[in-house]
């Protein structure tokens, strides 16, 4: 698959004029699709174009045109198998509890993962998440759990609930080789391997998931508070102080254990 950013919609013209012919979107993340022959291009709502088709039919009509930037490929590693990789969002996070996922594939299901333009969601923007979160769900065996600050906050600490929610999701899905992206007293998975989402499909599919999940708990958060709460660690002060001064219980919101909440406590 070739994908080319920040394309624009006049842009497509380009291809009208190379005899390729326009369908309708099939998603609300879709500006149009075109197609001639063997090869399809479909440009998304975030500016990216995606071309599918054999590499060679692909540069046909790539060479003659020039479509806003050249993505750069993804190399993931090659498995064989059932393979099932688990990834989560929120730790680092003052704001929100913890999302958990896992998604399962085989070499046909990794092959679609691929063509749906599946990457390391560090590398997304929060519109194309939501995106490929939607087709994940909806074509693939995959888990999540989103654990709320108050539940978060039972645990003592971090990594039982991560060790058991990794262990949990990939035994739901029922057998294949499982991938996590190893944290700091990862104690599940047949293979623990730091930064897994940028080495494998699955694991790169459950941040997705995991991120998109996060995207979820973290507007509904901020619809109970009365406000947008920030992501991240570093620009949070101002919403702390905002929830102190109206009396919100911080246990609902924020993980009570990290230290610029412990210091502004």
């Amino acid at each position: 698959m070739t994908v080319f950013t920040k394309v624009k919609p006049e842009d497509m013209q380009k291809l009208k004029d190379l005899g390729f012919e326009a369908s309708e979107p099939k998603s609300a993340y879709e500006v149009i699709r075109y197609k001639k022959g063997n090869v399809s291009a479909t440009l998304y709502t975030s500016g990216k174009l995606f071309f599918q088709g054999k590499e060679k039919d692909v540069e046909k009509f790539t060479d003659k045109v020039h479509f806003g930037k050249l993505q750069e490929k993804i190399h993931f590693r090659k498995e064989e198998g059932w393979m099932i990789g688990s990834d989560e969002s929120l730790k680092g996070d003052t704001f929100g509890g913890i999302t958990i996922a896992a998604v399962k594939a085989d070499g046909k299901l990794r092959k679609k993962l691929e063509e749906l333009g599946v990457a390391d969601s560090k590398k997304l923007s929060d519109k194309e998440v939501q995106r490929l979160a939607e087709e994940i769900k909806r074509h693939f065996p995959c888990e999540v759990i989103s654990l709320l600050p108050e539940e978060y906050n039972s645990y003592n600490g971090v990594n039982v609930i991560l060790n058991k929610y990794h262990k949990k999701l990939a035994d739901n899905l029922q057998g294949g080789t499982h991938v996590v992206d190893e944290y700091p007293g990862c104690t599940v998975g047949d293979i623990q391997e730091t930064k897994a989402e940028s080495k494998y499909l699955e694991v790169a599919a459950a941040s997705i998931l995991a991120r998109s999940a996060a995207l979820s708990q973290l507007h509904f958060l901020s619809t109970q508070a009365g406000f947008e709460l920030p992501k991240g660690s570093t620009h949070v002060k101002e919403a702390l102080e905002r929830m102190k001064h109206e009396k919100k219980d911080f246990s609902k919101f924020v993980k009570l254990h990290f230290k610029n909440v412990v210091e502004f406590l």
